[in-house]
C-alpha cells in the first residue's frame, strides 16, 4: 500500500451577479479609474445583494457545483470545513449552516479563519484528515462577503475587496499526486496593521463603536504591502526549493489575489513569466478566503492531471503560507 495523499477531485465556484465597477467607485470616494488600476490590478468586485444573504448562501451555490461534477450527494460528505472572516453569525458555526442548507446529514464542520491565508490553512488541515484515514471526502470552502465590513466612505479599503466563494472537494489518493508539501506561518504581532477593531471579546459591540466605525476592516496599507510582498515571495520559493522544483516544472503559480505588484513580485521570485500566474483580480478583486479556490474554478479545464501547483498566500494576522499541490484529474 502506498502512502495516502489528499488530491483535489472537483472544484466549484460562485460570484455575485452585481458588478461594483472602479466607475461607480469614483462617485462614492476621491478615487479614480486610473489610480484604483495602477496601484492594485483592479477593474470590478462582486457584491451580493439581497435581504438576509450572507457567506453560506454564496457557498452553498459553490458546493453544490463540485457535488454535481464528481457525480456525489451531499450526505457522502465527511467533513466541511469553511475558511473565513465574514461568518454569518458569530455562532454557530457557518460550516454547520451551510451543511444543513445542502443536506449533509453525515457530515461533521467547523470554521477555521486565518484572514487571506485561510484556504491555505482550510485545506491542509483537511488533508491530514484524509492522510490519517479519518476522512475519506472533505469539503474546503473559501468564502467572504467582504462588503458586510467594507466602509464605503474609506478609499483605503473599500476599493479592495469583494465578496465571492470557491471550494474544493479533497479524497484519498496513493498515486502520486495531490498536496505534495505545505508551508504555513504567522506571525501576531502584525495585527495591529490590519485587524478589525470592534466586535470580539475584547471590544464588544456597542452605540460607541458602531458610530466610531470600529467594525470594518482597519488597514495600514503601506505596512501590509512591505510585508505582503517579502514574506508571500519567500514561502513560494521556499516550498519550490525544498521540493526540488524549477520555474519550468510549475504549470501555474496560483496566488491570493490582494494586489497584482505583489502577485507580480512573487512570480518573479519564483522565475515563473506572466502566462503562469492565474490571475482574476481585476474582475472579483480581494474576495480574501475565496480568492485561490475561484481561481482553480476558472482554470480548472486549463488543468491537466499531474500539473504541479504553487499556491501562495498573505493575510492579516499576519499570517502566510504555500502549497505544492500536483493536480489529480484531466477536466472534462
Amino acid at each position: 500500500m502506498g502512502k495516502i495523499r489528499a488530491a483535489v477531485t472537483s472544484v466549484g465556484g460562485y460570484v455575485p451577479e452585481y458588478k461594483l465597477t472602479n466607475k461607480v467607485l469614483e462617485t462614492l470616494v476621491d478615487t479614480n479609474d486610473e489610480w484604483i488600476t495602477s496601484r492594485t490590478g483592479i477593474k470590478e468586485r462582486r457584491i451580493l445583494k439581497g435581504e438576509g444573504l450572507g457567506t453560506s448562501d454564496m457557498a452553498v451555490e459553490a458546493v453544490n457545483e463540485l457535488l454535481k461534477k464528481r457525480g456525489i450527494s451531499a450526505d457522502e460528505i465527511d467533513l466541511l470545513i469553511c475558511c473565513t472572516v465574514t461568518p454569518d453569525l458569530v455562532f454557530p458555526a457557518t460550516a454547520n449552516i451551510i451543511t444543513d442548507k445542502i443536506g449533509a446529514k453525515n457530515a461533521f464542520g467547523f470554521d477555521l479563519m486565518a484572514a487571506c491565508s485561510g484556504f491555505l490553512y482550510g485545506v491542509t488541515t483537511a488533508s491530514k484528515y484524509i492522510e490519517s484515514g479519518a476522512c475519506k471526502k472533505v469539503v474546503v470552502v473559501g468564502a467572504d462577503k467582504m462588503s458586510s465590513i467594507v466602509d464605503y466612505t474609506d478609499r483605503e479599503t473599500c476599493i479592495i475587496f469583494g465578496d465571492g466563494c470557491g471550494a474544493v472537494l479533497l479524497e484519498p489518493t496513493e498515486e502520486d499526486l495531490g498536496i505534495m508539501d505545505t508551508i504555513m506561518k504567522s506571525d501576531g504581532s502584525g495585527r495591529v496593521h490590519l485587524h478589525q477593531k470592534a466586535g470580539g471579546s475584547v471590544k464588544p459591540a456597542s452605540h460607541a463603536t458602531v458610530d466610531a466605525k470600529e467594525h470594518f476592516i482597519y488597514q495600514e496599507g503601506k505596512a501590509v504591502f512591505k510585508f505582503a510582498v517579502t514574506n508571500m515571495a519567500d514561502v513560494s520559493a521556499e516550498v519550490m526549493e525544498r521540493n526540488n522544483l524549477g520555474s519550468d516544472d510549475i504549470r501555474f503559480l496560483v496566488p491570493h489575489q490582494a494586489n497584482k505588484r505583489i502577485i507580480d513580485a512573487t512570480a518573479r521570485r519564483m522565475g515563473v513569466g506572466s502566462d503562469k500566474v492565474m490571475l482574476n483580480i481585476e474582475k472579483y478583486g480581494n474576495t480574501t478566503s475565496g480568492t485561490i479556490p475561484l481561481c482553480l474554478w476558472e482554470w480548472e479545464k486549463q488543468l491537466k492531471k499531474g500539473d504541479n501547483l504553487i499556491l501562495s498566500a498573505f493575510g492579516g494576522g499576519f499570517t502566510w503560507g504555500a502549497i505544492y499541490l500536483k493536480w489529480a484529474y484531466d477536466s472534462k
